[in-house]
């Protein structure tokens, strides 16, 4: 009787620490979201002017992709990572709620102004099976009713720009908003470290318009710019900002003791955009061709980089084509949680690669669909292999290009090799037909004099075309200055 003591506070201790070592087989997950950092902007994909430590010694502690795939514009992808599908399945195929060219000579198809409540996030699946998540930044998936506490994220803050509003946080003078979305994630790791956790920062840098602080301006003004690339002083000083939230993140989970159980994502939303509004140059993507809102490699190839220690190799770098739809069945198998029912998942986990980044994933093509206006006409696109096969709609015209020997898409092979190109022009299509992509249509108000003009979907009025210098056609659309509905 005198044992019996003992051997009941072993039992305890053995049934309130075996869950507990076995939630510590599974990882915490941090996903760092950039908006519109370009492929070439950081030091580890060549930048010289731009200065990312914290970045470049992330990529130097794990692995970073050279062919990762995003969508063309935000929205678009950020419904991507939340649900695991393409954008096209969910009719969220630009940005929420965009805007529109309606003289151009197609009309473009409606986009959904959110992402549907029933669709079942990473974030619900992960929360299911235990895990705190937190989510901090920028949704753009939709307003009241439908962002990130709605969809499984038990602890959500939204901000929009790169300084915090005041009815966000009443600092004075106002904060910054990496430096405040940072401050936000440290507590909510701080908070969460004896337990699983989930945590996404969606930062609104390196977003237009552009600001930094004056020190980081005064930084970047007295450097010499870097050969071929605009090298802004204000870019480079909020890519600093980001940087340096990133390095916080990354350095509080080591402090804490969790940098062997914790994955680090970081990864940007689309391409780099080449003009802000106004007109004045931005950044450039250069060696790929084109920019954010085209199905060019500029506008979709971004910068992925994961660090997991003991896991995904230290400094290595990998040519496996990753993509944002990736990311939910990654994290259900690190999670070890059930994936949703009668959901369809479009990517593939990122394990294998990341154990040994020259292996491939398990995928045959990747797929984009673009039906809308932005700094391209509207278009499809689909990667299979080291070939590339782009569709523009408005007139069928197709190009083929082979990037491992055209990396900068200069050279269009469509007619040199037209049974590739028809094969996989068929291939598109059908994947179109499968996943009931809604296509443009010929435009009876098509208007020649007045096709460049943009209107805003959100007044209906028109609005500057995107990176122009000056309202769209504005002298010439007195009906559209007047904000006359068609």
């Amino acid at each position: 009787m005198k044992s019996f003591p003992w051997l009941l506070l072993v039992l305890i201790t053995w049934s309130v620490a075996t869950p507990a070592r076995a939630a510590a087989g599974r990882p915490n997950l941090i996903l760092i979201l950039a908006d519109d950092l370009g492929w070439a902007d950081l030091g580890c994909y060549g930048n010289t002017f731009n200065e990312t430590p914290a970045i470049d010694r992330l990529a130097q502690q794990g692995v970073r992709f050279t062919q990762f795939y995003a969508g063309p514009v935000c929205s678009p992808t950020r419904a991507s990572i939340q649900s695991g599908q393409n954008q096209a399945r969910l009719g969220i195929t630009v940005h929420i709620p965009g805007h529109w060219r309606p003289f151009a000579k197609m009309v473009e198809p409606p986009v959904a102004l959110q992402l549907p409540l029933a669709i079942e996030t990473f974030a619900e699946r992960l929360a299911a099976a235990g895990y705190q998540t937190g989510y901090f930044g920028k949704w753009h998936l939709g307003e009241s009713g439908f962002g990130p506490a709605q969809q499984g994220w038990q602890t959500a803050l939204e901000t929009q720009g790169n300084v915090v509003p005041p009815r966000v946080d009443a600092s004075t003078p106002p904060r910054r908003t990496a430096e405040f979305l940072t401050a936000k994630a440290v507590e909510f790791i701080i908070a969460n470290k004896d337990r699983p956790f989930l945590l996404q920062v969606s930062h609104f840098a390196v977003h237009i318009p552009l600001s930094t602080t004056p020190e980081r301006l005064k930084k970047y003004q007295a450097k010499t710019p870097m050969p071929n690339y605009p090298s802004r002083p204000e870019y480079a000083g909020l890519l600093d900002e980001l940087d340096e939230s990133v390095g916080t993140i990354a350095a509080t989970v080591d402090r804490l003791g969790l940098g062997a159980n914790t994955m680090i994502v970081f990864v940007s939303d689309n391409g780099g955009l080449h003009r802000e509004q106004g007109g004045t140059i931005t950044t450039s993507n250069a060696p790929l061709r084109s920019e954010k809102g085209t199905l060019y490699e500029g506008g979709i190839r971004v910068p992925c980089i994961v660090r997991w220690p003991g896991v995904a190799v230290a400094g290595a770098t990998t040519a496996a084509l990753g993509a944002t739809v990736d990311f939910y069945p990654t994290f259900l198998e690190l999670a070890q949680a059930a994936p949703p029912s009668g959901q369809v998942l479009d990517g593939v986990s990122l394990l294998p690669v990341l154990r040994q980044p020259a292996a491939t994933l398990a995928r045959e093509s990747l797929f984009w669909h673009l039906p809308h206006y932005h700094h391209s006409t509207p278009a499809g696109a689909m990667r299979q292999g080291d070939w590339k096969l782009l569709e523009f709609f408005e007139d069928g015209a197709l190009e083929l290009y082979r990037l491992s020997d055209d990396l900068g898409e200069g050279t269009n092979l469509a007619a040199r090799f037209p049974e590739r190109t028809q094969a996989m022009h068929a291939a598109l299509k059908a994947w179109r037909k499968d996943v009931q992509a809604q296509l443009p249509q010929q435009n009876p108000a098509y208007d020649p004099a007045r096709a460049d003009e943009f209107w805003s979907r959100k007044t209906v009025t028109v609005t500057r075309a995107p990176g122009s210098g000056r309202d769209a056609d504005a002298a010439t659309a007195p009906a559209a200055k007047k904000g006359k509905k068609r």
